[in-house]
């Protein structure tokens, strides 16, 4: 019965991941993509089989990469986020080329043993919003 129960709340948790509204991102100790949901797909316009195991320069304006794989390793390496339990509003890129802006919020994500396997965004698209609040 408890196997049961842990594959239901494991279904639980991927259809939520997968159904949310937002982006939900998350990119292995290396950058690799590894989860990408339906949110991803509708805020960046790649498909999640597109961007399994890909690294996150496709959503990255170029001249900000430098500073966030800086910033990626860092956390990594130190289990420490800058910007930990706040949004920041970011550019990015769509797969169609054009530019966005994007509130994201970041985590580390730990294994069992408290070790940081990876990082995991949220983001949501506020191109139009922030358009508006700049004019």
């Amino acid at each position: 019965m408890t196997h049961q129960v842990e594959n239901a709340n494991l279904n639980l948790f991927q259809a939520s991941v997968e159904q949310a509204p937002d982006a939900i991102i998350f990119a292995d100790r290396s950058g690799a993509i590894r989860v990408w949901n339906s949110g991803a797909e509708t805020v960046f316009g790649y498909s999640a089989d597109e961007m399994q195991g890909c690294n996150l320069d496709v959503i990255i304006p170029e001249r900000l990469r430098s500073a966030h794989w800086q910033g990626f390793h860092r956390a990594i390496d130190t289990g420490l986020t800058k910007y930990d339990n706040r949004v920041l509003t970011t550019r990015s890129v769509h797969k169609n080329g054009s530019k966005l802006y994007v509130d994201m919020s970041f985590g580390l994500v730990r294994d069992a043993t408290g070790v940081v396997i990876g990082a995991l965004a949220v983001a949501r698209d506020c191109t139009v919003r922030h358009l508006k609040e700049k004019a």
